[in-house]
């Protein structure tokens, strides 16, 4: 061989090499890539699945279930039937909690437990032997009450105050971890800034039973969205389904819509009909022009509504905007939210509310004035 044939073979050689570095170099970089998004993936994969777990099995629940925890069970024991019982998500997540929090010293005995309580209520039942779990205290939420109402109601009743209430269902970024968690029925559209409070209409009407003295807000907060979802999760098809005038609505839209019908109608046949009358309105550009939305706006429950107050420059106020206000006025009943997805077709455009607990419809405005006249005058 030359030695000019020694250097080309020599330099093919010395190619063959660098390529086949470069290839290991490639399949190296790849496979660690791969590697740290698998990593990164079960990390947050394994953060959510561990969240879930810490949760109620069933924050609405109002059953309860016998469990018999055997004389001598160890904790792994006792986690163990709690899962088998449905009473808790994952058994190890829960070993570990009780492993964390450093508690022990659980007794024997047959329980009631519900799958709505909590990591702390379960331990704080298996501790002190309590062998039927009753509610601490009850919170009967009603229909139509506004955030700040709904924050007086568990001020009345537990050591939180109003405004402690407030400030955690107010905190924004409280807020985005809920639309994390919640996404069904929460959306970015309740951090809007104009809106006044974002849970505004998302706390649902109920009783609420709840099994420790003092719960936090955010036990509060989830029991009750859990309660919403599980009342709005049948009707999300008929949802996205819903037209407002001429376009697909949202689902804080739906919300919205609802808790005006909620806050207008005093019966199941008048939510219809209001609503229908709230989408005659939109659909010819009128403004919806619902007292409710005023007292809101002002940010006060008052008899008598002023000139001044129909012109308050507000998002909310709807004598002085087209379309809906920009979030919910009030929580609303599953009544008005089928309100809104079946209403009864008229051809009316407004409406009024008489003294006699009646709600007179027409068509034009002269006619609505001989209402107001004959009832109201």
């Amino acid at each position: 061989m030359s030695s000019s044939d020694r250097e080309d073979f020599n330099e093919e050689k010395r190619k063959a090499k660098m390529q086949e570095a470069r290839t290991v170099r490639k399949i190296v970089g790849i496979t660690l890539g791969v590697l740290v998004l698998v990593l990164i993936v079960g990390g947050v994969s394994g953060y959510l699945y561990i969240s879930s777990a810490l949760k109620p099995v069933d924050p609405s629940s109002e059953d309860t279930k016998q469990v018999e925890i055997p004389i001598g069970s160890s904790t792994t024991q006792i986690a163990s039937i709690l899962e088998e019982n449905n009473i808790v998500k994952d058994s190890t997540v829960f070993r570990y909690y009780i492993k964390f929090k450093n508690e022990s010293g659980f007794q024997a005995g047959d329980y009631q437990f519900s799958p709505s309580m909590t990591h702390d209520e379960l331990i704080s039942a298996l501790k002190t032997g309590k062998i039927k779990q009753e509610a601490v205290f009850e919170v009967t939420v009603q229909e139509g009450l506004s955030l700040e109402q709904i924050a007086s109601k568990y001020a009345s009743k537990t050591s939180l105050t109003k405004e402690e209430f407030m400030n955690k269902v107010d905190d924004l970024g409280y807020v985005e971890t809920l639309i994390d968690q919640y996404p069904s029925i929460l959306t970015d559209a309740i951090t809007d800034p104009e809106i006044q409070h974002p849970l505004e209409g998302y706390l649902f009407p109920a009783t609420y039973s709840f099994f420790e003295e003092d719960p936090s807000v955010d036990v509060i907060v989830r029991k009750m969205l859990q309660k919403t979802q599980d009342v709005v999760t049948p009707y999300l098809d008929s949802i996205g389904e819903l037209q407002i005038n001429g376009e697909s609505a949202t689902l804080h839209e739906a919300v919205t819509l609802s808790s005006l019908v909620e806050e207008e109608a005093p019966g199941s046949e008048d939510r219809k009909a209001i609503a229908g009358v709230f989408y005659n309105r939109l659909e010819k550009d009128m403004p919806l022009q619902t007292d409710p939305t005023v007292l809101y706006a002002v940010g006060t429950h008052k008899e008598e509504i002023t000139k001044k107050d129909l012109q308050k420059e507000s998002p909310y106020n709807t004598y002085v905007i087209q379309g809906l206000p920009v979030g919910p006025i009030s929580n609303f009943s599953e009544d008005s939210l089928q309100s809104i997805l079946e209403p009864k077709e008229s051809e009316h455009t407004y409406f009024l509310a008489a003294p006699d607990g009646e709600v007179y419809y027409s068509k034009t405005y002269d006619e609505h004035l001989e209402l107001k006249k004959k009832y109201l005058d």
